[in-house]
């Protein structure tokens, strides 16, 4: 288990180690229901009391009466209920120790044996019959497997996760409180003990995001948590309808598979900073066939450890050189262990030797920068995997905030936005990118990751000359042609000195155009958000208004049809008020609400896509 600290707030909420999501939902669940209704207010500031014991132990003190003690195990997380316990004469069933629990961070899940496989799915009635309708009728017959390959265990699961999250986004931010976020939890550890750990994870990611707005996080971002709800909505959704292909359930664990031997050739080195507080290097290589492939190093440290890791040894197979020169050198490495992710493993049969690099454009490297970036982009999945490295020839346009404008070497090619790869002010990213702004009309090559969210951006981990161009970059020969942005700072001598003969800048309006900022579809976006800040009430509150009658016409005009009606329809649902037979009113259904905030928040997300795939174009 790793520790999620970001999740928690106040001064000494960092003593508080992680606790096991069933451990909370346990200690939330055995609450009653008056002093349920005190624990949001008994959370607040409770871990800034926390003090840490000799023996290792974190107490914290309620008056003096209580005091909640916690004895987390070898892993450093509270993994059983006996390893929190309070003093008071209602333990263990108090609010005391339901706080403390409440106030720490969020453990990852214990990875756990995979349930054993049922039978040939046969496609049952409620499958046919759309999500909505398998999810109501998915407690049914135990010993048959559902569509999709999905065991009768995995739909029922699936099913009460996605109940437990429509109650989550009617509720919203402001509602969601730790009795909301105990129910998700409970419910995701149900899907990890039936064999759904994407599901779980979603989960988890949700309570993290609904946390962190609670205690308004400065990490924390609206958009995220949206983005969080519409993944553990269709997740749990799909699989609740049991149809879902086995795929969906996710992957317990990166399993490493034998990759025979390997001659691979680096390219470039990536700083790597979690929220989690985990730092450090993942250097990105290419082996002789085109395949990629990554070798990290990765532990607790956070930024001081990131920084340092560039130039810290590579742990594999007994090769004798660092990060650095692993991402301008290259390995022979016999007895080699794959990820499915292209990651290298160290295990104990591996066996590597340092061999000489190739500069970009030579050898296999070539193919990274031999068709455009629009091309390259477009070979890419839509969603559900983190987008590979491309390579393009730019030439410099200017700055527009902290981004740096070019155009690609290419006729016709559109206009790049270059974005740090991490924003984070102590690594050189953001830096490096002004220093290449104040240079108009240079020419570099790039090596980045494509941001898939923004219209044309490209997030460069790496830059250099372009070969045989008179301006552009000037590095020293043991650079091998190349500077990773995240560790080395470009300095005015990597720079070419004459201006003469550099292509003038642009003008500001052709660099400003954006199809995914012009389009109205932020209209759409600000209601889903709304929806997940404020709850269902804060939509139907604006369906009251003129908005709904604006942002319909301003979709329609664009041509966003299918974008109007379905935030006609959210708007609807959000604010419908059935009543029962006697005409009073009574709780409208969390699960359309959900069905509805999906449909649109999926549509969103496929319109955007196609507007950033036509902004490379």
């Amino acid at each position: 288990m790793s520790i999620d600290e970001s999740s928690t707030g106040g001064p000494g909420s960092v003593l508080l180690p992680a606790v096991a999501p069933e451990v909370l939902a346990e200690a939330v669940e055995s609450l009653s229901g008056r002093l349920r209704k005190k624990l949001d207010a008994a959370i607040e500031g409770c871990a800034a009391g926390a003090v840490r014991a000799a023996d290792g132990s974190i107490g914290v003190r309620f008056g003096e009466d209580a005091v909640v003690t916690l004895r987390p195990g070898p892993s450093g997380v509270v993994t059983e209920a006996d390893q929190a316990v309070c003093g008071c004469l209602l333990a263990p069933r108090c609010l005391h120790r339901a706080a403390v629990l409440g106030a720490s961070p969020i453990a990852d899940p214990q990875e756990p044996a995979p349930p054993a496989p049922g039978p040939d799915p046969v496609p049952g009635p409620a499958a046919a019959a759309g999500p909505g309708a398998a999810v109501r009728e998915a407690g049914g017959a135990e010993g048959a497997a559902e569509g999709g390959g999905l065991t009768a265990a995995q739909v029922r699961a699936a099913a009460g996760l996605w109940g437990a999250a429509a109650e989550a986004l009617a509720a919203g931010v402001t509602a969601g409180g730790a009795v909301v976020q105990a129910e998700l939890l409970r419910a995701a550890h149900t899907a990890r003990i039936a064999g759904l750990p994407r599901a779980e994870a979603a989960a988890l990611r949700v309570v993290r995001g609904l946390r962190a707005a609670r205690d308004r996080s400065a990490a924390q971002r609206l958009a995220e948590l949206t983005g969080a709800f519409r993944e553990l909505l269709y997740t749990a959704g799909l699989l609740a309808s049991g149809a879902a292909g086995a795929g969906l359930t996710g992957a317990v664990r990166r399993s490493y598979e034998a990759g025979g031997s390997l001659r691979v050739y680096g390219l470039c080195r990536e700083p790597v900073l979690s929220a989690t507080g985990y730092g450090g290097v993942a250097t990105h290589l290419l082996g002789v066939d085109g395949a990629h492939y990554s070798v990290s190093d990765v532990r607790p440290g956070g930024l001081a450890r990131a920084r340092g890791a560039g130039a810290a040894s590579v742990a594999l197979g007994g090769a004798v050189l660092d990060h650095a020169g692993l991402a301008r050198g290259g390995l022979l490495v016999v007895g080699a262990t794959v990820s499915p992710e292209g990651r290298l493993g160290a295990g104990r049969g591996v066996r590597a030797t340092a061999v000489g690099g190739v500069a970009w454009g030579e050898g296999p490297t070539a193919a990274l920068f031999s068709r455009p970036a629009a091309e390259a982009v477009a070979a890419m999945p839509a969603e559900g995997a983190e987008p590979g490295l491309l390579g393009c020839d730019v030439r410099v346009v200017g700055a527009s905030g902290d981004h740096v404008l070019v155009r690609e070497l290419t006729p016709g090619a559109p206009l790049l936005r270059l974005a740090p790869a991490h924003p984070h002010p102590e690594l050189p990213h953001a830096a490096n990118l002004r220093r290449i702004a104040g240079h108009p009309g240079l020419v570099l090559r790039v090596l980045g990751r494509p941001d898939l969210d923004r219209a044309a951006t490209l997030r460069p981990l790496a830059v250099g000359p372009v070969p045989g161009a008179e301006h552009s970059l000037r590095l020293p020969p043991d650079w091998l042609g190349r500077a990773d942005l995240g560790y080395d700072r470009l300095q005015g001598a990597h720079f070419p000195g004459d201006a003469e003969g550099l292509v003038p800048q642009e003008s500001a309006p052709a660099a400003g155009a954006d199809p995914l900022a012009d389009s109205p579809l932020w209209r759409v976006r600000r209601l889903l958000e709304a929806g997940v800040a404020g709850g269902r009430r804060a939509v139907a509150e604006a369906a009251r208004g003129a908005e709904p009658a604006a942002l319909a016409a301003a979709l329609r005009r664009a041509g966003f049809g299918s974008a109007a009606e379905l935030a006609a329809e959210l708007t609807a649902e959000a604010d419908r008020r059935p009543r029962d037979a006697f005409g009073r009113l009574a709780d409208a259904s969390a699960e359309r609400y959900a069905w509805a905030w999906l449909a649109a928040a999926a549509h969103l997300a496929a319109a955007e896509r196609s507007l950033v795939a036509a902004s490379w174009a």
